[in-house]
């Protein structure tokens, strides 16, 4: 059998045993001495050099064994935690996917509430806003911070991305009256910074053009070419502090909602009314344009014919309920479930669900395809949730999955994949 040790490290350790030995007085050293074949004098001199090697060296080797059985625990988790994504996501239905009781990550670092939340449309990052003033970059796959964008000088309401073809841009807008654009590929400098509001600036949203839409407390609607900083048109709503906005899918109309109590569609391009939608018992905070995904689900509910020029709007109001509407202005469905104000929507990119968020802290999930009927109740967490976005789907050999991030009055964003 090869020796583990070689020639000098078992003579340092032989000599190390018997000044051990001599340390507490084992008087039959020299024995041991001649069996190990030590034939250094050990005197006091001699004893002292190695006294204290051998505890210093076992104590050594317990520490290590204590931090290999950490790894190994480690180890186990990683392998447990991959193969459930290994295993699990590939088998996900994305027809059908929603949020679970756990999510993925939970990111922190803002210290006050989140306002909004975005996706990148090609990138796995996501920005997120807060009351806090900053605006934070999250790699949303790992669950990292990336960057914090400073600028605004009053809490940041709302966030967007968008932009011109191949040049994608970072829309915030804040209290500060103010809409800045950033750009994510000159990390995330602070391009250009857009003045006209009169109030707060709540919303904010990218046409398919790459022009970009903004309202806010001073019941305007403002039009900005994001290559010049100039506003190419202002709708006055004459309706009060404008909560929420939503595009079409062509980019011709706008949804807007706010104080009072109505949904309204925009012709961007005239700055005319194309419907009301009244019925609403309460603010109305939020409000999203349906995909084409979600039509014929929507249409099912109203009993109506599609014709392939239809737009539906989903609303959602301090009164507890969330509305659908035609583009002409017709209700067609009421979904009642929230406890209190809903404050965020967002159509699954599939289009059959439906998902809410509020100030009763519950993510709720309706089923557009059964008679937009409550499908699933999630409690996202200890405080209200303000904001909720679909991620772009992921397509890869394994099949189709899907990203959804919430955002929460404890001053953290949700992941769930």
């Amino acid at each position: 059998m090869t020796p583990v040790l070689t020639a000098r490290q078992a003579g340092e350790l032989h000599k190390s045993l018997i000044a051990y030995l001599s340390s507490i007085n084992i008087k039959s050293t020299t024995i041991l001495q001649d069996e190990l074949c030590v034939d250094e004098k050990f005197d006091d001199i001699t004893r002292k050099k190695y006294e204290g090697i051998l505890e210093r060296k076992w104590t050594s080797v317990m520490r290590l064994q204590r931090r290999i059985l950490d790894l190994e625990s480690k180890v186990t988790d990683l392998e447990t935690k991959l193969q459930s994504v290994t295993t699990i996501r590939p088998q996900q239905d994305p027809t059908n996917w929603l949020p679970d009781a756990e999510a993925r990550h939970k990111l922190q670092s803002h210290r006050d509430q989140v306002t909004s939340v975005a996706f990148h449309p090609t990138h796995s990052s996501l920005a997120s806003s807060s009351e806090d003033c900053s605006i934070k970059i999250w790699d949303w796959e790992h669950g990292q911070l990336e960057r914090t964008l400073k600028g605004h000088r009053l809490p940041v309401l709302g966030l967007d991305y968008g932009g011109p073809k191949e040049q994608t841009r970072l829309a915030s807008c804040s209290s500060d009256l103010t809409v800045k654009i950033w750009d994510p590929s000159s990390k995330y400098a602070n391009v250009r910074t857009l003045c006209g509001h009169d109030h707060s600036v709540h919303a904010v949203r990218f046409l398919p053009n790459g022009n970009l839409v903004s309202s806010g407390r001073d019941g305007s609607i403002r039009v900005w070419d994001v290559m010049t900083g100039y506003c190419l048109r202002t709708i006055d709503s004459q309706a009060g502090w404008i909560r929420d906005i939503s595009p079409s899918a062509d980019g011709n109309y706008v949804v807007s909602a706010g104080d009072d109590q109505v949904a309204t569609i925009w012709n961007v391009l005239s700055g005319e009314v194309n419907a009301r939608m009244i019925g609403h018992g309460g603010v109305i905070e939020c409000c999203a344009v349906a995909p084409a995904t979600s039509h014929v689900y929507i249409a099912c509910l109203g009993s109506m014919k599609l014709s392939g020029r239809e737009m539906f709007v989903a609303t959602g109001s301090r009164d507890s309920n969330i509305k659908l509407w035609n583009e002409r202005g017709r209700l067609i469905k009421t979904l009642e479930g929230h406890d209190t104000w809903v404050r965020g929507l967002a159509f699954h990119p599939q289009g059959k669900f439906l998902v809410s968020v509020g100030d009763d802290r519950t993510i709720r999930c309706w089923d557009l395809s059964n008679e937009a009927r409550l499908a699933k109740t999630i409690v996202g967490s200890s405080k209200f949730l303000s904001s909720v976005r679909w991620g772009p789907s992921m397509h890869s050999d394994q099949g189709t999955s899907h990203v959804v991030a919430i955002g929460s009055a404890d001053n953290s964003v949700r992941i769930w994949m």
